[in-house]
């Protein structure tokens, strides 16, 4: 039986009254076929949000996923990989990852952009 193992760093980004963090800190383990959900909590006083997924493998550089507003920005972006998925609200983020496969394993990120009042 193989396993996935997915792993997840969270970065913030923005002035220093916003914030971003994972809700669950420790590695997430599943198995091939499943769909797993990762999400992230942030905080900020804006209502231009932006949040941001990326994934990236041992000794190589971060990899976009895709960006999903929230608030008032209420954009998507296509995303290449219909098996991610990523949903919003007015402070957490999540991206499902469906049907996971052993090259899923990853360090995977979110991350917040906040525009200007």
């Amino acid at each position: 039986m193989e396993r996935c193992f997915l792993l997840i760093l969270i970065t913030a980004t923005g002035v220093f009254a916003d914030s971003i963090e994972p809700k669950v800190k420790d590695d997430i383990i599943s198995k091939e076929g499943e769909s797993v959900t990762l999400s992230c909590t942030y905080d900020t006083s804006s209502n231009n949000v932006m949040l941001y997924w990326y994934r990236q493998y041992l000794n190589r550089e971060p990899q976009f996923l895709l960006r999903k507003g929230a608030r008032s920005w209420s954009s998507s972006e296509d995303i290449p990989d219909r098996r991610f998925r990523a949903t919003t609200s007015q402070s957490s983020t999540e991206i499902t990852i469906d049907s996971v496969t052993l090259s899923d394993s990853a360090l995977y990120y979110c991350a917040l952009r906040v525009g200007a009042q």
